[in-house]
């Protein structure tokens, strides 16, 4: 596996301090995230999943712990937009540049809003895909949030 990907060489051009770790994904998990954070022994809160969306028909970007689920109307208020829908994966795919299960936030091919849960912030580190299955970025929170020139709001129920 490579460790080499646009997560990386994007967190390496901005500075960012991170650690590489890798695990055994599995394509036939019920939740990607959580059989991330078993596979690498950490608590599903500090797993952050990436996921594809839109407001109002624009494509945003939303990093929220691996154990919860985004509410649809909090993530339209957070764009201040009227409804939120997941994207296609096939859509999240070519505008990302990465394939699914390794959607990473950071390095994708379109740059589009990012907003990130609030309660990721408490974390000392989490960890965010980098940019392929089976590779996770541990990063201090509020460098990733930096890094995404994320917004951050309570997205989750």
């Amino acid at each position: 596996m490579s460790k080499t990907t646009h997560a990386t060489q994007t967190l390496s051009k901005l500075g960012a301090a991170f650690t590489l770790h890798t695990y055994d994904y599995d394509p036939d998990a019920e939740s990607i995230g959580l059989q991330a954070a078993e596979a690498l022994g950490i608590a599903p809160r500090r797993m952050l999943k990436t996921l594809m969306a839109e407001v109002d028909g624009k494509p945003v970007c939303v990093v929220v712990p691996s154990d919860k689920e985004v509410s649809m109307k909090k993530l339209a208020a957070a764009f201040r937009g009227k409804s939120a829908k997941m994207m296609r994966p096939a859509d999240a795919e070519r505008m990302t540049g990465y394939h699914v299960g390794g959607i990473s936030p950071f390095g994708q091919k379109k740059r589009v809003p990012v907003a990130m849960e609030q309660d990721a912030l408490s974390e000392t580190t989490v960890y965010l895909n980098g940019g392929q299955r089976g590779l996770q970025i541990e990063i201090a929170p509020e460098a990733a949030r930096t890094a995404l020139d994320a917004m951050v709001a309570t997205l989750t129920d």
